[in-house]
């Protein structure tokens, strides 16, 4: 059923693209701190498996608020791999069990989608006049930069 929302069905498209590829982000961005979580060496493994936990726990609900937004402008959230593999800036990086190259991995990667939706927050604004999504962009890069800055205390 289309959605009769106050969005114009042009707007409505490139807003859940963007949406999208912020989804095929944030899934990849889950993958890997996902295997970060299970493959972390140490002597502060226990510390490290349960911060990954908790940091990975966060992009779930991420996840799933994203996809839900999709719907609620009246589009289709993707689903498959290889969309999001396709549609997401991140790149998957080799394996590795060093915690500093796995904080600075994650850490590239929030703040890559930082910048990405610190930019369409305009855009959202703007360009397509549509407040909703502008501020459920806003709360999720307010998500992201915190768990920067909790990664970023761990490169001190």
């Amino acid at each position: 059923m289309k959605a009769n929302i106050g969005l114009s069905d042009k707007n409505s498209k490139e807003i859940a693209g963007v949406l999208n590829k912020i989804l095929a982000d944030e899934y990849l961005l889950y993958t890997k701190t996902r295997n970060y979580h299970w493959n972390i060496e140490g002597s502060n493994f226990t510390e490290m498996h349960l911060f990954y936990e908790s940091q990975y726990n966060t992009i779930d609900e991420a996840i799933d608020e994203v996809a839900e937004r999709v719907r609620q402008i009246g589009h289709y959230a993707q689903g498959r791999l290889k969309d999001f593999i396709k549609q997401s800036q991140l790149v998957e990086q080799e394996y590795s069990t060093d915690q500093k190259t796995q904080i600075q991995n994650l850490l590239d990667d929030h703040e890559a989608i930082i910048r990405f939706l610190r930019l369409h927050i305009d855009v959202f604004t703007s360009k397509y006049k549509d407040a909703g999504n502008a501020d459920f962009v806003t709360g999720l890069m307010e998500k992201h930069e915190k768990m920067a800055w909790f990664l970023r205390s761990y490169l001190k």
